[in-house]
């Protein structure tokens, strides 16, 4: 575990494109949002955690953690659907993750290939597997893989931290697009104070 690396080299480019998110840099301060290097178990810790709460997805991760110790591919692969849900996960989610394990055993997802792709080839790989749609395969990116240039369309807490910064009721894919341009190659970056703005983690903005 780590944290999302970024400079002023980033946050100054994005000061010199855009003047109000300029001004959420300078109010907020260097984000640091924790990160995980190793791609399988940020795979397997994204599915666990969609459509519930953070605090719960940490509480089924540290089961799982204390069940296995490393969660790594042979692991996962030689437990059963039952004992994976043991650890309070669902039945479906379960079979998600002993699904991508049997993949990655079996040499149809290659780890070290998907990490060198570029982001959409790398989004396409990861959203092809079972239980994970493009907005899990782009936090992947971002929180794994440390893409700089990750702004999701499909998450709804930045839509609302763009709506806080520049006051629009409805941000449509046409709009989205020309921010996305705009803090291009450092949407990441842009995505973390989006964040924060949604999170009401901004000085004067709520």
């Amino acid at each position: 575990m780590g944290f999302f690396e970024y400079s002023e080299e980033e946050t100054g480019y994005l000061k010199s494109r855009d003047k109000r998110l300029g001004e959420v840099i300078d109010k907020t301060g260097h984000i640091y949002r924790q990160t995980d290097d190793n791609l399988f178990s940020s795979v397997i810790h994204h599915i666990i955690g969609q459509q519930i709460s953070t605090k719960a997805q940490a509480t089924i991760w540290q089961r799982i953690k204390t069940a296995y110790g490393e969660v790594t591919p042979g692991i996962i692969y030689n437990s059963s659907v039952n004992e994976l849900q043991l650890s309070g996960i669902t039945f479906r989610k379960a079979g998600y993750i002993k699904d991508f394990s049997e993949k990655v055993i079996n040499g149809e997802f290659n780890l070290n290939a998907v990490a060198k792709m570029p982001d959409k080839e790398a989004v396409a790989a990861l959203s092809g597997l079972k239980g994970v749609g493009v907005w899990t395969a782009e936090m992947i990116l971002l929180f794994c893989l440390e893409r700089k240039d990750i702004l999701s369309y499909s998450d709804l807490a930045i839509h609302r931290g763009m709506g806080m910064v520049y006051h629009h009721k409805k941000i449509d894919k046409k709009l989205f697009e020309k921010y996305r341009k705009r803090f291009s190659p450092y949407g990441s970056i842009a995505s973390l104070y989006f964040w924060a703005a949604a999170g009401s983690k901004v000085p004067g903005i709520s």
